[in-house]
């Protein structure tokens, strides 16, 4: 993306040049989410990353979403074995078995919650609180890969039954959902997101 200029917009060192990635640094990255599927789908995509880079899940977004019923959480807490083995053979998605029985398990976790929070984005809010909270970080070696709410969602989340939630993917989760916006402050992002910017 550019400015009217024809400048580069300046954004997160993370960001490589692949136009998919830059639509998600741009667009999603750090945006409060509280749309259910959305957050499902989110937690289903951070786990799946667990040992691998961001980059390469992403690729296989709309392989996911195809897979696992446009991130419908009920119909993919209804799987069995049957549909394990249908998601071991479909190709576009990381086919490791625990990762898609733990989707499967999360479906399950995660409706449960909805039925005692209300939806999972109240639960989150009951623990992070409403509004998000924003990183003022000058360095992309300065955001934190995990932080103390990272650790108590984690905690709290493992409780109820989740798995491939340690506390580094808890935090990239909440990166991801805009629980925490950690645009660094030379990002052009940081600036439309903060709400004490300039």
């Amino acid at each position: 993306m550019e400015t009217d200029h024809g400048e580069r917009l300046p954004r997160c060192g993370w960001v490589n040049a692949d136009p998919l990635y830059v639509a998600y640094h741009d667009d999603e990255w750090g945006v409060p989410v509280h749309d259910e599927r959305a957050l499902f789908e989110m937690l289903i995509l951070e786990g799946a990353q667990a040992g691998l880079a961001w980059y390469t899940v992403l690729k296989k977004r709309p392989a996911y979403r195809e897979a696992f019923a446009q991130f419908d959480p009920r119909q993919v807490a209804s799987y069995d074995e049957t549909q394990v083995v249908r998601l071991m053979n479909q190709t576009g998605i990381i086919r490791n078995r625990a990762k898609i029985r733990a989707a499967i398990g999360n479906a399950q976790a995660f409706v449960r919650v909805q039925e005692e929070f209300h939806s999972f984005s109240d639960y989150l809010a009951s623990l992070a609180g409403p509004t998000p909270i924003i990183g003022h970080w000058p360095r992309q070696q300065d955001v934190p890969a995990r932080t103390a709410l990272s650790e108590r969602i984690s905690r709290d989340l493992r409780q109820r039954g989740f798995v491939f939630v340690g506390p580094t993917i808890c935090y990239s989760y909440l990166q991801a959902v805009g629980v925490v916006m950690d645009h660094v402050t030379s990002c052009y992002r940081y600036r439309e997101l903060s709400p004490n910017r300039g």
